[in-house]
């Protein structure tokens, strides 16, 4: 009896050390797999911390800049809007699973905390299909910021008021890019300032490229026989899928599309909301999250990264007037596009940033867990790449260019920490400033047009012979 009566804290303190081990959302004070949602990332999670550190350059003075701006957070598509219900059947069975039918595993369960989240977790009834991909308050924010930081540490080059001039706007024929650009506009010149963008083209080949392309367009990226495929056929994303479903008290493994709409609305409304959570993290491990990312990040390295030879061109306009712009010291002084994802993506592409030594496979996750390539750093939402051209008066190079990508500066092996000379730049992207895009920008499409076209002449030479 005396012995029992010894064991029993001894136990305790075993139950007690053994629940310590499994991981709890709720109460995780550091949550970094929120760092890792890939595109859907929210920009004040991930952004650059260094920019004042960064932003002076001893002896010279800003003078130009130009930026490329992704949208703010955005609300989801209609097709996941209708999933709402879905969802509240998922979750009601998950509670089912743990309350009723006591089907709770025994390695790495859901906590209470992360359990009673998800039971008490309600659609917002408010976002209906008809607002699909809308900017949301936290979007408009997002925008507005980037602009108010910006021109904390460029107040000389970005000024007040609007001066149509002095500025040059322009977005895509989107909700989503006409509202960021008004809140980057607010940012800047506050509330009723008057900028307006210039007129968007019935062809936007500047700012929507890919939608011309049907050689960009035809890239397997995701299909059969792709990386991202081939990922998601193997032991590690199989395997990952049957502990999601085993963690949530399911005998069988979820279909993968209910999977990934657990997934998706942790990381949307995480988003939507960054001073709160969303109780579908709760769902998945901080490892599982990070499996997720690799295919994101696959996706996205062969659709409009570098394992795509399209990707390479696709932006030429955008990169060219990136050069042209800097080099002309005559207005306009800054130019803002706001664009998307894609358009982000294959500028960097182009540009050569962040690009790994090793392309991205299926079977390498392990050893690029290091990658430059991760689309969580790169893409979040509001994304934004910002060059600023500076003049050095006093020094032997007397031209000098500063890229920042979400608020950091990019670190490129031909510049000094961060600081490009002007003629390298000009040298290194000289192949972009002498294209000419029509040809270039979509090679392989215009090959097919050219082939299509004298198809077409030689049927009707046929044709008139006969």
């Amino acid at each position: 009896m005396r012995l029992l009566l010894l064991l029993i804290p001894l136990l305790a303190v075993l139950a007690t050390v053994s629940g310590q081990d499994d991981y709890c959302f709720g109460k995780d004070s550091d949550r970094t797999q929120t760092r890792q949602f890939s595109s859907k990332t929210a920009y004040q999670i991930v952004k650059g911390t260094n920019i004042d550190k960064q932003y002076q350059v001893p002896g010279c003075e800003p003078k130009k800049m130009w930026i490329f701006h992704r949208h703010g957070t955005r609300l989801s598509k209609a097709s996941d809007i209708k999933k709402s219900t879905r969802l509240e059947e998922l979750r009601d069975a998950i509670v089912k699973n743990y309350r009723v039918l006591r089907q709770k595993p025994d390695e790495n369960p859901l906590c209470s905390e992360d359990l009673i989240a998800i039971q008490m977790w309600k659609w917002n009834s408010s976002i209906t299909p008809d607002m699909e991909e809308h900017l949301t308050s936290q979007g408009y924010d997002d925008l507005r910021g980037t602009a108010k930081l910006y021109q904390r540490y460029y107040p000389s080059v970005l000024p007040k008021p609007f001066n149509d001039t002095y500025y040059q706007f322009r977005h895509t024929d989107t909700q989503r890019t006409t509202e960021s650009f008004k809140a980057f506009a607010e940012g800047l010149f506050g509330a009723n300032n008057g900028a307006h963008p210039v007129d968007i083209p019935d062809r936007d080949l500047f700012l929507r490229p890919y939608d011309y392309c049907t050689a960009f367009k035809e890239v397997n990226y995701k299909g059969e026989g792709s990386e991202y495929y081939k990922y998601k056929q193997s032991a590690l994303w199989n395997n990952t899928m049957a502990d999601i479903s085993r963690r949530l008290g399911f005998l069988y493994t979820l279909e993968e599309e209910d999977i990934k709409l657990m997934f998706d609305m942790c990381r949307y409304e995480q988003a939507w909301q960054v001073d709160r959570t969303s109780v579908w993290c709760g769902a998945f491990l901080p490892e599982e999250v990070t499996v997720f990312e690799y295919a994101e990040d696959l996706k996205y390295y062969y659709g409009s990264g570098y394992g795509s030879e399209e990707s390479s061109r696709l932006n030429c306009r955008v990169a060219q007037d990136l050069l042209t712009h800097l080099n002309n010291p005559v207005s306009p002084h800054v130019v803002a596009y706001f664009g998307h994802s894609t358009g982000l993506q294959t500028l960097l592409t182009a540009l050569g940033i962040n690009k790994d030594d090793i392309a991205l496979r299926a079977d390498n996750y392990n050893s690029l867990t290091n990658r430059r390539w991760k689309s969580s750093i790169i893409d979040p939402f509001a994304a934004n790449f910002v060059a600023v051209k500076y003049e050095c008066p006093a020094a032997l190079e007397k031209e000098k260019v500063v890229f920042f990508l979400n608020q950091d500066a990019v670190q490129l092996d031909w510049c000094n920490v961060g600081l490009c000379n002007w003629a390298d730049v000009q040298e290194k992207y000289k192949h972009i400033a002498d294209a000419n895009c029509d040809e270039y920008y979509c090679r392989s499409g215009s090959q097919t047009l050219i082939v299509q076209s004298l198809t077409l002449v030689l049927a009707a030479i046929v044709y008139l012979m006969h």
